[in-house]
């Protein structure tokens, strides 16, 4: 009717505005020679005019909220309740701005139909019912939204107890209260995965997108009911859109898309196996064969022995392996009492040694390469419980096959993330670490499944519990024992020890350990008068160790800060320059520590050993050099004055200078400034080219800042302390430059 009447009152306009049909008169006659209206007529017109579009606007726009208060999509009830509370808030504050607004100006009479009147009285009283029916529906919704909450958690509880039917009927009853409530739907979608109704999962993960369109927990609900119904294109595109939404879920990606590509592969693999039993292929016979011949029950142990062996050696490929899981295979634990008790056993006698073996060859038989049966074994309960036990049983035939077997899982991504999320790690570092003491390949094989767990975040984190109490005690008698235990094995452990340094948590529990310092002191005066190659590993291994430990700065380092720049000092004069270059690079680390220990080293000729290093070149020495030399120089003149004597006309900084090395620059630019106190230092680089090289980098544009600040202070102290270097920063047009940084010069 309203839309009715804008049509009809918009029938036609003349020159001096709306004529409409409640005030236009009939012609009669021949029409009267126009007359111009006034100025102020017109203008009163047109005011007219646009009240009224405006008017009819407002209906238009009432009618849509109207519209859309009535829609059955909750999304869009949902989005039209907020659009009409903003309207509503917008005009409460244009009528303050109005009210606090003063008018100066004619007052127009503006004669308005009375059925416009009318109308507009008619929209301000919908609109006052709609704020009325918006207060309420707000009021409505936060009763609702309580209930909902109190339904969603009734529903959780019954969901952690594993009643999923009351779950669903909890997360329904939440939605008859709050239809747009996306967490009761993805809630339900999860209790309809545990019942396997998948179909009604995947309808509730698209009404969940419809509240939000990126809710990830939505798309990757729907992407587990996708996989379980092996729609696995469907599948991926969910997780995809994970990925789309929060690029930081990359891991969680990962995880599902190898999830989805484990699932197509062993779909293939049983469709293959299945079609190999069916042509009659021997071998694929054989394995079911084998197993019901051990399905018997009451059998001797050595009967069970002998045909678990006869099934390893006919397990040849995937197809084997796939029928084997096909078959039941897993559940030999489960099923045979003789076999359980067997494995089982703390103090197994000889027959179920072999027993416990030959269960072990047999599970790296059908799990090489095979991820799917390797999720199956280590989901087994049996199986993930025993293997901590295994792996201490002490007997040495179970601990190699045992070791064998977790071999498998540890030197792939997706076996290293099957162990960290199904075992309990926090005592495996400690146990593996015990293997130092064989002296067979035990060790190696356990060293090799330690350096593999250690690339995994959550294995770092699993190994803090247990590190104070359990693994630095084990450690640090390790260490003292360097020559009673298996040194390749002990060079690699005190590596992996060095790489768990990267979690901060496990790095400060070492750095404050006293017995880890003086630990590894021992190791390397027990290595130091010993040339095989086998301890120089170690030694290796153990300045590499405390370096990363130095990254940390606490009072038991400066208590040790003496006695570590001293043995790193021995160790100068060692023929393995790796050691010598680590040996080095911990003096860089340590020094800083304490003024005590600088003194130390340059009372024992410190400097002049460096700077020959220097000469002999090399990255990683250089790097380490320049910064001892700077921490040495920095407070010690003794330091500053060896330098000036061993570097003759500072030919050996110059040459650092050059480097690219933006680090190696910056020290190289300090330990020079902090020499140029030495009488006659600056005088000997008259001739040189060091005003263009420090001019060169103070105006460059390094990363470091360090580099410019350093470059510059060197160049000021150059100038002061040798005035006809001024004379080339002329010539270079540097004194912009100079001047710059003469406010660093003031500051030292």
């Amino acid at each position: 009717m309203l839309r009715q009447e804008r049509g009809r009152r918009r029938g036609h306009h003349g020159d001096g505005g709306a004529v409409t049909a409640a005030t236009a008169a009939p012609l009669r006659g021949p029409p009267a020679a126009p007359r111009r209206p006034s100025g102020l007529a017109m203008l009163a017109d047109e005011e007219q005019e646009d009240d009224f579009q405006r008017f009819l606007r407002r209906v238009d726009d009432i009618a849509n909220l109207v519209q859309g208060l009535n829609s059955t999509d909750p999304a869009v009830k949902e989005k039209t309740i907020a659009e009409a509370e903003k309207r509503l808030h917008d005009e409460e504050v244009s009528k303050e701005k109005e009210s606090k607004t003063v008018v100066n100006r004619t007052v127009i009479s503006t004669q308005v139909s009375d059925v416009a009147n009318a109308e507009a009285v008619n929209a301000d009283g919908f609109l006052a019912i709609l704020e009325k029916d918006a207060k309420e529906r707000a009021k409505r919704r936060k009763k609702n939204e309580q209930l909902a909450n109190a339904l969603k958690e009734k529903g959780n509880d019954a969901f952690r107890k594993g009643d999923y039917v009351v779950a669903i009927q909890r997360y329904t009853e939440g939605l008859e209260k709050l239809k747009d409530k996306q967490e009761l739907y993805t809630n339900r979608a999860q209790a309809y995965l545990k019942l396997h109704e998948y179909e009604k999962a995947i309808g509730d993960c698209e009404w969940a997108l419809k509240c939000n369109e990126k809710y990830i927990k939505a798309y990757f609900l729907m992407g587990k009911a996708q996989l379980a119904l092996k729609h696995y294109s469907e599948s991926r595109q969910c997780y995809e859109k994970i990925l789309q939404i929060d690029p930081q879920k990359e891991s969680l990606f990962k995880d599902c898309m190898s999830e989805v590509n484990l699932e197509e592969k062993k779909m293939r693999d049983e469709e293959r196996a299945v079609k190999e039993v069916q042509s009659g292929k021997l071998a694929a016979l054989c394995i079911e064969e084998l197993l019901q011949k051990l399905d018997r029950p009451d059998q001797n142990i050595l009967y069970y022995t002998g045909g678990i062996r006869l099934l390893t050696e006919a397990v040849k490929d995937c197809t084997e392996q796939t029928l084997f899981r096909a078959n039941n295979g897993f559940s030999i634990l489960n099923d045979n009492e003789i076999v359980r008790r067997g494995f089982h056993a703390e103090r197994k006698n000889t027959a179920e040694v072999d027993l416990s073996v030959s269960l072990l060859s047999l599970w790296q038989a059908v799990c090489a390469g095979n991820e799917e049966n390797q999720r199956l074994l280590l989901t087994h309960p049996d199986v993930n419980a025993q293997l901590p036990k295994l792996l201490s049983s002490g007997v040495s035939e179970i601990q190699k096959e045992t070791l064998a077997l977790i071999s498998l899982y540890s030197e792939n991504e997706n076996g290293r993330r099957l162990l960290v999320r199904h075992q309990d790690l926090t005592k495996w570092l400690q146990i593996l670490m015990k293997f130092v003491n064989s002296t067979d390949a035990r060790a190696s094989s356990a060293m090799n499944i330690l350096s593999h767990l250690t690339e995994e975040e959550r294995f770092k984190t699993q190994c803090r519990v247990m590190l104070s109490t359990g693994v630095l005690p084990l450690f640090t008698q390790l260490l003292t024992s360097a020559k009673l235990v298996n040194e390749a094995a002990l060079a690699r452990c005190i590596g992996i020890m060095g790489n768990l340094c990267a979690d901060v948590v496990i790095r400060t529990q070492m750095a404050e350990s006293k017995e880890c310092w003086q630990a590894c002191l021992k190791l390397v005066d027990d290595c130091f008068y010993v040339s095989m190659p086998k301890y120089q590993e170690c030694l290796f291994a153990v300045l590499g160790l405390m370096m990363n430990l130095l990254l940390e700065s606490n009072v038991i380092i400066q208590y040790f800060a003496v006695d570590i720049s001293g043995r790193c000092m021995s160790l100068l004069g060692n023929k393995d320059g790796r050691i010598v270059t680590r040996a080095i690079g911990v003096l860089s680390r340590i020094l800083a520590a304490s003024s005590s220990a600088v003194e130390e080293v340059v009372k024992g000729g410190v400097v002049k050993k460096i700077i020959k290093f220097l000469k002999a070149g090399g990255q990683t020495t250089s790097n380490y050099g320049i910064k001892t030399l700077s921490i040495c120089t920095r407070s010690n003149s003794q330091a500053q004055e060896d330098l000036v004597k061993s570097d003759k006309r500072f030919s050996v900084l110059l040459n650092l200078l050059d480097s690219e090395n933006e680090m190696i620059v910056g020290n190289a630019a300090f330990c020079l400034g902090q020499c140029l106190a030495v009488p006659g230092a600056a005088t000997s680089l008259l001739n040189s080219n060091v005003v263009m090289i420090l001019l060169k980098h103070a105006g460059g544009d390094a990363a470091r800042t360090s580099v410019q600040e350093n470059a510059a202070i060197a160049l000021g102290k150059l100038c002061v302390a040798e005035p006809r270097h001024v004379f080339q920063l002329r010539k270079l047009n540097g004194l912009a430059i100079l001047n710059s940084s003469m406010k660093y010069v003031h500051s030292m």
